[in-house]
């Protein structure tokens, strides 16, 4: 089960830096390289959706059948205890890494876009330009 955590959290920083190196004023060849990459890597990343999707009803399973141990009405002992609030900051840490793999998804897809039609237009602006 921790490979599946590693390829979202792989996932999920490749996306992170493509939207980073996109915002980033980089000079006209080699933005429009970056632009060309990452619209290439939107298909593959779209994977990482349901994905996602899986993980999380995964939580929720894990979630819903973990055996409750409270502090007040059952008597736990210090060890299951102690692993219930391991389990716990466990599958809130999962659902933080499948927020923002789905977040970071969203954001490459925006700036991606973004990114593209700003160059189009200032490619028409030129020409424009150049014509008159």
């Amino acid at each position: 089960m921790a490979l599946e955590w590693v390829v979202v959290g792989a996932a999920a920083g490749a996306e992170a830096v493509m939207v980073i190196l996109l915002t980033l004023p980089v000079g006209n060849p080699l933005r429009k390289g970056l632009i060309s990459g990452s619209r290439s890597l939107l298909k593959p990343f779209l994977s990482v959706v349901p994905f996602c999707l899986f993980l999380i009803l995964d939580i929720y399973w894990k979630h819903d059948a973990r055996p409750r141990c409270k502090l007040t009405g059952e008597a736990c002992t210090a060890a299951e205890l102690l692993r219930y609030q391991k389990a716990v900051v466990k599958s809130q840490r999962n659902g933080l890494l499948v927020g923002a793999a789905l977040v970071f998804y969203w954001l490459l897809y925006s700036v991606t876009h973004m990114v593209a039609r700003m160059e189009k237009l200032s490619e028409r602006v030129e020409k424009l330009e150049n014509q008159e």
